[in-house]
């Protein structure tokens, strides 16, 4: 675990040198709207620790990695996704990840099928 990493954007947002749009926030998670949505709602819950990935996280500080999904849950409600949402979770390169600071994607407001998209 790195308390953070002066490259990493989502490092950057955390430490309000990058603004976003917050939705949420506790001691140990941020939940910001994504700038390029795939849905109507479009929320990243990052923690506020820098891990590199979800399973990095997970096996470093799993209780921030369960907070994650009750952040999601209540973003979720607030954002009135009653009918339901997506979490996602991209682990690596090939994983889809983009930004190497685990993240976890609230998606929804539209038909969810499947495959994504």
């Amino acid at each position: 675990m790195i308390e953070s990493s002066p490259d990493c954007l989502f490092c950057k947002i955390v430490a309000g040198e990058i603004p976003a749009e917050v939705v949420h926030a506790t001691e140990s998670t941020l939940a910001f709207r994504d700038v390029d949505p795939q849905a109507p709602t479009h929320v990243l819950v990052i923690p506020a620790s820098h891990y590199r990935d979800a399973g990095d996280l997970a096996l470093h500080e799993p209780a921030t990695a369960a907070e994650m999904l009750v952040v999601a849950a209540e973003v979720a409600e607030k954002a009135g996704l009653g009918d339901g949402y997506r979490l996602v979770f991209n682990t690596g390169a090939g994983g889809g990840q983009v930004v190497f600071h685990a993240h976890l994607h609230v998606i929804g407001g539209r038909p969810m099928g499947w495959p994504p998209g």
